[in-house]
């Protein structure tokens, strides 16, 4: 994956740069040695590796502040970090640049029961929202695999959903106001605790802009009373394309589960090797979790029941009680782990329309067929949300490199049916060059307008999201004007 050049001058600076950045962090903050560094080199999306110049962790968004400003009158590029569990590159950095890291901003600052609002620094976990507020029988809905280490602002970069965003919605839904840090150093204060902020929607613009406008540092979110109760179903088919069917069928009946999860054969396999969660041995199995009262669970499992029984499933299977139900969605939830302990593989991330879902299932395999490759997929299915796992062998020449060019035709896919490049994981290097294949260039280019306004100098996050050729004049003025 091509990454531009490193700046000489840039790098000559690294010594006026460590001394000014030591007026303004501690030094335990600044982290410059390069066996130290390589903590950094790259994110989930780990065949691309490149040490940072050096990596800073503030605490405070007047710290963030004080970096931004340095950096920018130094015209040194900076590359925003929550986790680190990007499967899409979004964080890596180049050999010229500083890591912003905020995986030590984590405190929880206010918490709004009566109007169902809570206020975080940026480094704190997914999970670890809920689990501020779960006690006083509240939650925070978007739930991505990784939310036991995913942090809020790596969900706000690439509007992150979840197993539960079919009913829920993603981070976008979810997230009510923030404090950004733009590049020269700004602090700003978009929307806020309550429904609309008025004007032009900006929070939507950030939400989802993969670092390229500025450093989230604070969030107001969402969240929501526990439902009365939650029940998980599974539905075991005997091929993928009549799983899809069946899901699409769900959708279109106007049932509305919390959740539908999709798993194929070797999924499956791995994750009921991983996890004990029951799961039957067959094609595909579909999970879906409906909640409510316990009237409302039985009258929208027997609907969906229903459902399925015209699609020939080969096993249908309610959770007996709690212990069950957490023990199928620790089964799901597990998956990109469970497969990880088997075989090297590639995750995508493409969104489709949910009636299109068998014709997308059976075009996957065919080309696993064609490529030599093959292919696990889970996903949610319920918004059409797909992952399929490429299984290669990242020590066999050339295997990720086939690897790669099946994965840009399956997202080629996902758009060529009405869908679009990704759901959650971003654009960052992994489907950068492939934005051409789902916008024209005039589309791109009010994107690049948007970028200029926020980041005039194009310091933030670089050679993500636009393609190189898009945006080389850009970068290079940039770099002159700081």
């Amino acid at each position: 994956m091509e990454m531009p050049p490193p700046n000489a001058a840039i790098l000559a600076q690294k010594a006026e740069l460590l001394r000014q950045l030591g007026r303004v962090l501690p030094a335990d903050a600044i982290i410059s040695d390069l066996a130290e560094t390589r903590a950094y080199e790259c994110d989930a999306l780990t065949a691309y590796r490149c040490p940072p110049m050096l990596a800073v962790l503030p605490r405070t968004t007047q710290e963030v502040s004080a970096v931004l400003r340095i950096c920018h009158a130094m015209g040194v590029p900076v590359v925003p970090r929550g986790a680190g569990t990007s499967l899409a590159g979004g964080a890596l950095p180049t050999a010229d640049c500083v890591i912003l890291g905020v995986a030590r901003m984590n405190e929880v600052l206010d918490t709004d029961y009566d109007n169902r609002v809570i206020r975080v620094q940026t480094g704190r976990t997914n999970l670890s929202v809920s689990g501020a507020v779960e006690e006083d029988g509240f939650f925070y809905a978007p739930d991505p695999s990784s939310q036991l280490a995913c942090a809020i602002a790596g969900n706000i970069a690439m509007n992150s959903g979840g197993a539960h965003c079919l009913k829920y919605g993603v981070t976008t839904n979810n997230l009510l106001g923030v404090t950004m840090v733009m590049m020269d150093g700004s602090v700003i204060e978009i929307g806020g605790a309550h429904l609309d902020a008025a004007g032009l929607d900006l929070l939507g613009v950030i939400c989802g802009s993969e670092g390229q406008l500025g450093v989230v540092t604070e969030a107001t979110l969402r969240i929501l009373h526990k439902p009365e109760g939650a029940r998980p179903v599974m539905i075991a088919f005997d091929s993928n394309e009549v799983a899809g069917a069946c899901v699409s069928d769900i959708i279109k009946a106007g049932v509305l589960p919390v959740a539908i999860e999709f798993m194929d054969r070797p999924c499956i396999e791995a994750c009921e090797a991983f996890a004990k969660a029951g799961y039957p041995m067959c094609e595909a199995l579909l999970i879906v979790e409906v909640e409510g009262s316990e009237a409302e669970i039985a009258h929208q499992l027997h609907l969906i029941a229903e459902i399925a029984r015209r699609h020939d499933p080969v096993e249908l299977r309610e959770a007996a009680d709690a212990e069950e139900a957490a023990r199928i969605w620790l089964g799901r939830k597990s998956a990109f782990g469970a497969m990880g302990q088997i075989n090297d593989y590639m995750c995508l991330d493409g969104t489709i329309p949910v009636t299109e879902l068998p014709l997308v299932l059976r075009r996957i395999g065919e080309m696993s067929e064609a490529f030599g490759l093959k292919v696990a997929n889970v996903f949610h299915a319920g918004d059409g949300n797909m992952h399929p796992l490429i299984l290669f062998d990242a020590n066999k020449p050339g295997d990720l490199e086939r690897c790669e060019a099946f994965g840009a035709e399956i997202l080629k896919l996902c758009v060529e049916v009405g869908g679009c490049l990704t759901g959650e994981h971003g654009v960052g290097i992994e489907k950068r060059d492939l934005m051409l294949h789902q916008y024209g260039a005039a589309d791109i280019e009010a994107q690049l307008r948007v970028k200029d306004v926020f980041d005039p100098t194009w310091l933030l996050n670089p050679a993500k999201v636009f393609p190189l050729s898009t945006t080389e004049s850009r970068r290079t003025a940039g770099i002159a004007a700081a």
